[in-house]
């Protein structure tokens, strides 16, 4: 049956700013069907999490509520007029039409959805490190459209960090990370906030670094730092996702507030010297790219909500064999900062923690 369809002024970024249009459907679900096949990007707009109508949109058939009616079951008749009409509380902004194409294969996404893709434009992640674990991280976070990402590095850009940090370039030889990485995330998405924190964290300084946003990511390479992260996101209540790479070998999890930490899993360090870093024993160029995206992936899914985060969970990674393999992490109740009864209550010396010097 021929029937017209009214779109409000908040729906019309999302339908090509057409208010009127013309379809064809026998009921209101076939008619729902054919829009949502039209305009891919309503979905989430119109539709909950199970496919149904959501509370805050009412849909009516020749000005009465379909609810009232027979629901999405209702007839149409030729010459009806259909109306998709959704709640306005007067603060949302709609997306814009670039935003739309952009994203437009996360927004039919039933899980991510309109509602979760400004989830992702109004979060804010931090990577700490900008190099072989931050780098592929950063890279994907930026697609996604993360709104704000902060980017920590003390460093500049070297070529031998060319083989896997895929955020600089040749041209970036000598320039500092964070403005290299800035770029790079700029030239991915215009959409996304970069805030440049060229920095060595440390202890008199990661809590007002870290304060302001909804995810850490830890892409650190050296212990002293390590625990410095999981130390700080402890103590402020943040979720770490953390990754590490050596050699051929890779791992990742995600250390949630309440259910664990780095220190449950590794209580100490391994004595100075027992193990090398990347840059004395090498490390496979595409592997921190395999861990990095996960990070993001880890990421993305706690500011969704969506899924299951690798909580209590390390994800092992063996690059030679190409295996996978869990292992679950339990919280240690002993656990000298997030145990039931912690005795560090504030950031201390990790150089002398670790039993090294100032890291590098």
């Amino acid at each position: 049956m021929a029937v017209k369809i009214y779109i409000p002024t908040p729906l019309r970024p999302v339908t090509e700013n057409n208010a009127k249009l013309d379809a064809e459907a026998k009921d209101v679900a076939g008619l729902l069907d054919e829009l949502l096949g039209r305009y891919p990007a309503l979905r989430g707009h119109i539709l909950d999490d199970n496919g149904d109508i959501s509370r805050f949109v009412s849909v009516y058939v020749n000005n009465e509520e379909i609810h009232s009616l027979q629901g999405k079951s209702t007839t149409l008749k030729d010459g009806d007029e259909v109306a998709v009409i959704p709640a306005m509380a007067g603060g949302a902004v709609p997306f814009t039409e670039d935003q739309i194409r952009r994203y437009s294969r996360h927004i039919i996404l039933p899980e991510v959805g309109g509602k979760g893709q400004r989830r992702l434009l109004e979060s804010r992640v931090l990577l700490i490190g900008t190099g072989g674990l931050g780098s592929p991280a950063a890279l994907y976070l930026a697609a996604a459209g993360i709104g704000t990402l902060g980017v920590v590095d003390f460093d500049v850009v070297d070529l031998s960090n060319l083989q896997r940090q895929v955020a600089h370039h040749v041209h970036d030889l000598g320039r500092p990370k964070v403005q290299s990485a800035a770029e790079t995330i700029h030239d991915i998405n215009p959409d996304v906030k970069v805030v440049q924190h060229n920095t060595r964290v440390a202890s008199d300084n990661i809590m007002e670094i870290i304060g302001d946003y909804d995810v850490i990511i830890d892409g650190c390479d050296n212990f002293p730092t390590r625990y410095l992260v999981n130390d700080a996101c402890v103590l402020a209540g943040k979720p770490n996702v953390h990754g590490s790479i050596f050699r051929f070998d890779g791992q990742a999890t995600v250390f949630a507030p309440g259910k664990g930490c780095y220190r449950c899993l590794f209580p100490a360090t391994p004595p100075p010297g027992m193990v090398p870093s990347c840059q004395e024993a090498g490390v496979l160029g595409v592997l921190p790219g395999i861990i990095g995206v996960i990070q993001a992936t880890e990421a993305i899914k706690l500011v969704l909500g969506a899924g299951e985060p690798l909580i209590n969970r390390l994800l092992l990674y063996d690059a030679l064999t190409m295996e996978f393999r869990e292992v679950r992490i339990r919280r240690d109740t002993n656990c000298p900062i997030c145990g039931d009864n912690p005795t560090i209550k504030e950031l201390i010396d990790y150089e002398q923690f670790c039993g090294i010097g100032p890291a590098h």
